[in-house]
């Protein structure tokens, strides 16, 4: 998945209200539960319906590194749904988003600005409508980049433009090279 993306998701985990399961019996079981069947969950983990039917009878406990990420994935991916759904739409409608993020920022703007690229270290509150884009548009399976291009639009209308009482004649903010890049809603 996206850098991005990545962020959100965990952003949004951060609002559960219950753990999710930890050991990999119980995180089959939760699969097994949630997919309809051993068969589903098999496929879906690329390993035999037998090995899957093993991990929910406890019969295997400790899976592979590989086979344990994507079952960790997976379950993080369907864990309290209504949770996850409130926490977008309140961080959508009224909450808003924090951005926490180090990388490369510049804007084009008229001839006799400093516009050089340079690293920052930012870290704002962004207004619920740019939560909505990106959320939505994480929802349409956006890439990365298009990801980017919004909180490029973000970072522009919040921190360079400061909503609308400075730099109005700023063209476009580039944000590339992220370093490190955290959301908290």
């Amino acid at each position: 998945m996206s850098l991005i993306g990545d962020g959100l998701n965990k952003a949004v985990q951060k609002a559960f209200t219950r753990p999710a399961p930890k050991s990999a019996g119980a995180q089959m079981r939760y699969l097994v539960k949630q997919l309809g069947g051993t068969k589903a969950v098999a496929q879906m983990l690329r390993v035999s319906q037998r090995t899957v039917e093993r991990y929910v009878k406890d019969q295997i406990k400790k899976p592979r590194a590989d086979l344990a990420a994507r079952l960790e994935r997976e379950v993080k991916a369907r864990w309290q749904p209504q949770i996850r759904a409130k926490a977008r739409a309140k961080a959508a409608s009224t909450g808003g988003i924090v951005i926490d993020a180090r990388a490369r920022m510049g804007y084009t703007a008229p001839i006799g600005s400093t516009d050089q690229d340079r690293i920052r270290h930012l870290t704002i509150a962004l207004p619920p409508i740019y939560a909505a884009r990106l959320f939505d548009a994480q929802e349409q399976g956006a890439s990365d980049a298009r990801l980017q291009e919004i909180a490029a639009e973000a970072l522009k209308e919040v921190y360079f433009q400061d909503g609308g009482r400075r730099a109005g004649s700023l063209e476009e903010v580039r944000f590339t090279d992220v370093e490190h890049l955290e959301f908290e809603l």
